[in-house]
């Protein structure tokens, strides 16, 4: 018998005696016969059940069903059953999405310009596009303490934006994404690499190497900027974009979509929280190399190193870089080796306010301009209440290369004039933020100067940006 039962039954048999349910007398003369064949049945009782308990946990140590066990065992081994089978989707689709992230936008924008300022006055003043990104980012694999990941871009998009009159001005607007059927939205896979980090040392201690391969945004990696490096958020004019020797001038020398095929190389040190740094170098497909349909031979190669100080607690960072691009072209479509460096910052320089710059100098080629100065800011909205909303201002200058220059005075009926001195670019913009969601940005720009033609009319173009992000 279990020692609980005994001491419960002894219990119950000293309560019976001492309240006088069994009377002693009774107990030692007539009833012992009586009172012995009741203990004898309930330790009977107590052993079938003492008996029946073990088989019970006998029979729920096993998953398995078998006829020979409790009826109890068999319905409580159903019932685990079933709830094991209606969490095990639920279970494996949080296991399978464990590491993945997701984001997107669907960017729209409408333009307009004076007749006077369109390369075709007769097609219409003002122009509407619309473009819409979604990336993923999945776990690559684990090796030891290295890691990679897998990241996935698709962009898709409708509408070629306003075609202005000559300037040096790649685009006044740089969220375009058209395709030769005017009719059909354009859909194309941006990007498609893998990335794998590797640790140097002690996990912990903020040191890595990174290696990248795939197909690629160069500007992902190189001449990043915290506040001029979104045309969807901020600047639309692509000088105020990206580094405008690389973008407008074509020295990156990406496919049309401003995506080549490449291997970066970095390392990074953030041992020290106040002031960490890195550098990388990357290798990519230009030309014809970009999309595909020449070899990889004479590639772009860029290198670039980077510093993150906090000035005043306030964080910023500055990088420099240089590039060489073995099948640029030169201003009359010959081609030639470019090379060229340049400076991007960005520095907060108020809890409210931040400003960048960036230059660039080619150093070897004939482009139209070759040098390239762009600053600007921008004013979040908290001294009126609107910290969400966002005030940018830049402004740009271009300077005409001198060969250009002496080609456009010698040839002014196949260049169109005679180009000197600098094209001026401004932008403005006010976001406004209408949730977490959605952005509303009016903005206007203005090109004093276009293509350094000093007889030129300035070119002014008015903007609505309506932008929907996850």
């Amino acid at each position: 018998m279990h020692p609980f039962l005994r001491q419960r039954t002894a219990l119950a048999l000293a309560a019976a005696l001492c309240t006088g349910a069994l009377p002693l007398s009774a107990v030692a003369a007539t009833h012992t016969d009586a009172m012995l064949a009741q203990l004898q049945a309930l330790v009977e009782r107590v052993e079938r059940l003492e008996a029946q308990n073990t088989q019970l946990r006998s029979a729920l140590e096993s998953d398995r069903l078998s006829e020979n066990e409790p009826e109890l065992a068999t319905r409580i081994k159903a019932v685990e059953a079933q709830q094991q089978a209606l969490q095990s989707p639920a279970s494996k689709l949080i296991k399978a999405l464990e590491g993945i992230s997701v984001e997107g936008s669907l960017t729209g924008m409408v333009q307009q310009a004076r007749r006077g300022d369109l390369d075709d006055p007769s097609a219409g003043h003002s122009r509407a596009n619309y473009r819409g990104d979604v990336a993923a980012t999945l776990p690559g694999g684990t090796f030891g303490k290295n890691t990679g990941k897998i990241f996935v871009h698709a962009r898709f998009g409708q509408g070629e934006g306003l075609a202005l009159r000559p300037t040096y001005t790649g685009t006044a607007n740089s969220t375009t994404f058209g395709g030769s059927d005017l009719d059909d939205t354009q859909f194309t896979l941006a990007q498609a690499w893998y990335q794998l980090d590797m640790p140097i040392g002690n996990a912990s201690n903020g040191r890595k190497a990174s290696f990248t391969l795939g197909k690629i945004d160069p500007f992902m990696f190189f001449d990043q900027n915290s506040i001029a490096d979104d045309e969807t958020r901020h600047f639309a004019n692509n000088v105020f974009v990206h580094n405008p020797l690389l973008d407008s001038g074509g020295d990156l020398g990406a496919d049309r979509y401003g995506f080549s095929p490449g291997a970066i190389a970095a390392y990074e040190d953030a041992r020290d929280k106040a002031l960490p740094w890195g550098a990388s170098i990357g290798v990519f497909g230009a030309g014809n190399g970009a999309n595909f349909s020449a070899s990889s031979g004479k590639p772009l190669v860029i290198a670039q190193a980077w510093v993150s100080p906090r000035i005043n607690m306030l964080p910023g960072t500055y990088r420099a870089y240089v590039w060489s691009n073995a099948r640029a072209s030169n201003f009359d479509d010959s081609a030639a080796r470019h090379s060229g460096f340049g400076l991007s910052a960005d520095q907060r320089v108020t809890d409210t306010l931040t400003l960048f710059g960036r230059y660039g100098q080619q150093t070897s080629g004939s482009a139209r301009f070759n040098r390239a100065l762009t600053v600007g800011g921008e004013l979040d909205g908290s001294a009126w209440g609107r910290g969400a909303d966002g005030l940018g201002m830049a402004l740009g200058l271009l300077r005409t290369s001198g060969r250009f220059a002496a080609a456009s005075v010698a040839e002014i009926d196949t260049y169109g004039h005679a180009a000197r001195g600098a094209e001026r670019l401004g932008e403005l913009y006010y976001r406004i933020h209408l949730n977490k969601h959605v952005e509303i940005t009016p903005s206007l720009q203005y090109m004093a100067r276009p293509a350094a033609d000093p007889d030129a009319k300035g070119i002014a173009v008015v903007g609505l940006r309506a932008r929907v992000g996850f």
